[in-house]
């Protein structure tokens, strides 16, 4: 027919056109065997030899640049074919089938999708992973390296300029972090001198995580740290080992970009992740692994929301009822053990253990073992403030945790938080014992909620702890609280932390819409661009500005999910807490990120990965953790 003469005349031209070009994998035919090949065979090969080369991009799509047609639940290969027999096809999404414009490169951005594009010429190899430089997270204050490679001996000694039973545990500690790997040799750096000038300071708020470290790029010095105390300490060993590498060709441990000489500090001294253990029993293991995440991205502080109105898995000693009655089985509860186990093992890493106690709201969990504390059996909370059986509960047990006095108890840290956010003051209005107290009083109903926080309050500052509480109290009462009160923000465009630090009380950022873990969709992008002084003259921002953190609401979060919905967005977090406040740069960011990201993963931390369009969703395929 005429049709297949011009198909057999449009390849023989193809085929001469060619005939310089380098080889191809195609199987060679003859004039005569082209001839007798089926119309559709010989149409096929026209639009292949014309194809030449499919590129393929793994978690990408051109969005909107779609043509007629699909091959929706085709294999690859057969969605290759009808792309190529399809007018205007330039390639297609996969597993979806959307067939793509031949210019669709120039709009393609990450997805959850593969994309396969038609390109004239053989895709080249996808570049080597980009690593971090600095190789540190978070980012130092200040350093300068040179570009030489030397070796480190697995078998080096750590020596300090005070005794320390804290070092020592921390020296074989970090012994393993450094060398997880045998090695076929030793190296030239074989010590680490550390100069120290207070290894009993008690760790608190205000204590000195500040550090300098020196690497040499060769075998005549040794490599020093120097530090006010242990913190410190501990932040240069993280730093030290994220520099000490293990090659793999060689089978040694090397330090690239030798000498190092780095001076670092935290922007701000409180740096915080919240731990909900009330939605979600945490086992004591499960904290202890989260401790030891926080403390490779220096994140110093477990804000722990211990219990909420969902349970009370605390077993206090002076009130037994609370866990006994208000924890969600005898088996999800903490001992006093379990909790100075807890405290203690944070605090040799440098990491404090700050306890929420939210009141008067979120305290149902309370009611099961002393229903006299709440309003009525059906109307469970705000707790009663008509009675001081209320009162006299809180007193004993914050005194559980704070031993009565500044710096003491089990939980030793000086600060305190005590919720105050969300409540509902409609329980005391609809109880009429309540009401007719709150009326002989001549307390409104925010007045009455004046009076629990300021008595609670009071109990606390007696107790020798700073009281910290949620952003409501300062929306509620502004400068009639204690001075020493700090105001945590979390509501979404808050102007809370300018208006409380421009009368001079001292705030925690941790602003819902962004750093808020739960929060699925927002990215660490988002997370990384959030500046916590802004609107905060320098001033207030130095002295005012503690610091914040992310918070882990546990709602949907238990071990099974913990470490995933936490990391690795929070580096971005710790690192916005810790760094120059100049260092904004998301893209400059980017591949640090995904570096830290695969070394928490090699340390066993189950961070998702960086390029999630959901927080804490799995791998989408198989691929680098580099790149994914």
């Amino acid at each position: 027919t005429k049709m297949r003469a011009l198909a057999l005349l449009c390849l023989l031209a193809a085929a001469a056109a060619h005939q310089h070009a380098p080889p191809k994998s195609k199987q060679t035919l003859s004039r005569e065997e082209l001839a007798a090949l089926p119309r559709e065979q010989l149409m096929k090969m026209i639009l292949e030899d014309q194809a030449q080369y499919w590129w393929y991009f793994p978690s990408a799509d051109c969005g909107w640049d779609d043509v007629p047609g699909d091959c929706t639940g085709k294999t690859i290969d057969e969605c290759k074919s009808i792309c190529l027999a399809t007018s205007g096809c330039g390639g297609f999404n996969y597993p979806h089938g959307i067939l793509k414009k031949t210019d669709c490169l120039k709009n393609m951005a990450y997805s959850t999708v593969d994309l396969y594009i038609l390109q004239d010429t053989p895709q080249p190899p996808p570049p080597p992973p980009t690593y971090n430089y600095p190789p540190i997270w978070p980012y130092p204050q200040s350093f300068t390296n040179g570009s030489t490679t030397v070796s480190v001996d697995p078998n080096f000694k750590f020596s300090a300029s005070m005794q320390s039973d804290d070092l020592d545990a921390a020296f074989k500690r970090f012994d393993a972090l450094f060398f997880p790997h045998r090695a076929m040799g030793g190296g030239v750096l074989n010590n680490v001198a550390i100069m120290v000038q207070n290894v009993t300071e008690q760790l608190q708020l205000y204590s000195d995580e500040s550090y300098s470290l020196y690497i040499p790029a060769d075998g005549t010095a040794t490599i020093t740290i120097t530090a006010q105390t242990v913190f410190g300490v501990y932040n240069a060993l993280q730093t030290l080992s994220q520099l000490i590498v293990f090659n793999f060709d060689t089978q040694t441990y090397q330090v690239s970009l030798a000498p190092w000489r780095i001076t670092d500090f935290p922007r701000f001294k409180h740096r915080e992740v919240l731990l909900d253990s009330s939605r979600h029993f945490e086992p004591v293991q499960t904290i202890k692994n989260l401790i030891d995440s926080l403390t490779y991205a220096k994140i110093n502080v477990i804000h722990w929301h211990i219990v909420d109105s969902q349970s009370f898995p605390f077993d206090s000693p002076t009130y037994p009822l609370l866990g006994q009655k208000g924890s969600y089985s005898p088996q999800e509860r903490y001992s006093m053990d379990d909790i100075a186990d807890v405290v203690e093992y944070a605090r040799q890493r440098g990491v404090r253990i700050m306890i929420e106690i939210d009141n008067p709201g979120h305290a149902a969990s309370w009611c099961a073992g002393y229903p006299e504390v709440c309003p009525t059996p059906t109307c469970l909370q705000p707790l009663n403030p008509a009675t001081n059986a209320t009162f006299d509960l809180m007193d004993g047990l914050f005194r559980d945790f704070t031993g009565g006095v500044r710096g003491g108890g089990v939980v030793f840290d000086n600060m305190f938080h005590l919720g105050g956010d969300e409540v509902d003051t409609s329980c005391w209005t609809n109880t009429p014992a309540i009401a007719d107290w709150m009326k002989q009083q001549g307390f409104s109903a925010d007045q009455t909620y004046e009076y629990f926080v300021k008595r609670a309050q009071a109990i606390t500052h007696a107790q020798g702890r700073d009281v910290v509480g949620w952003e409501e109290i300062w929306n509620h009462f502004g400068t009639e609280l204690d001075k020493s009160t700090i105001i945590q923000q979390w509501l979404g465009d808050s102007t809370i932390a300018r208006n409380a630090t421009a009368h001079g009380y001292r705030v925690l950022i941790s602003t819902a819409d962004v750093w808020y873990l739960p929060h699925l969709l927002v990215t660490w992008e988002t997370m990384y661009a959030v500046e916590p002084c802004d609107g905060i003259p320098d001033a207030q921002c130095d002295t005012l500005v503690l610091g914040g953190g992310g918070e882990m609401w546990g709602e949907t979060v238990d071990t099974s999910d913990l470490a995933q919905t936490v990391w690795p967005r929070l580096a971005a977090v710790a690192e916005r807490l810790w760094s120059p406040r100049g260092l904004t740069d998301v893209n400059d960011a980017r591949p640090r990120m995904a570096a830290f990201r695969c070394l928490l993963n090699r340390r066993g931390i189950a961070a998702a990965p960086v390029k999630n369009v959901q927080a804490r969703s799995a791998p989408p395929r198989p691929g680098s953790c580099y790149l994914q």
